[in-house]
């Protein structure tokens, strides 16, 4: 089991943190071949070069909706939009839409929020959090004053 798990985070991490150098390793692939097409490579931000823990989730976004203010003890955040577009808000800096192909990376501690603000598209997302120390919250809402 702790095999297949250690496979997984591998494959998982080999998906989506791959250098964004050369776009795509295999270009001419014969058919049949698996194409492997590089969208991110970047070091850890703000956990000390450490990962405990790489969770994996697919992200599915009603148009209209968000999640608030919040941020991850001690985890980096990439966000991959698969269908859709997403809007991430990250403190210090300017908001920005993603679509479909794009990244968001969101520094561990710092808080942010991601919504949809599409009228009528549901987005979806791959996130990825790598996290240095799996027995801290994996979430935290941030209270902003309003």
């Amino acid at each position: 089991m702790m095999l297949v798990r250690r496979y997984f985070i591998r494959l998982a991490g080999a998906a989506i943190v791959l250098p964004a150098a050369s776009r795509t390793i295999f270009a001419q692939s014969p058919q049949g071949v698996p194409r492997l097409t590089q969208i991110l490579r970047v070091d850890l931000q703000g956990q000390e070069q450490r990962v405990q823990e790489t969770v994996v989730n697919v992200l599915e976004m009603a148009s209209g909706a968000g999640a608030p203010w919040h941020m991850h003890p001690g985890a980096q955040e990439i966000i991959y939009v698969l269908d859709g577009s997403l809007t991430v808000e990250v403190e210090g800096r300017e908001t920005k839409a993603i679509k479909a192909g794009e990244i968001a990376l969101i520094p561990a501690e710092i808080p942010h929020l991601v919504r949809n603000a599409s009228t009528s598209v549901t987005a979806k997302a791959l996130v990825s959090h790598s996290r240095a120390d799996k027995g801290a919250p994996f979430q935290v809402i941030v209270r902003r004053p309003t």
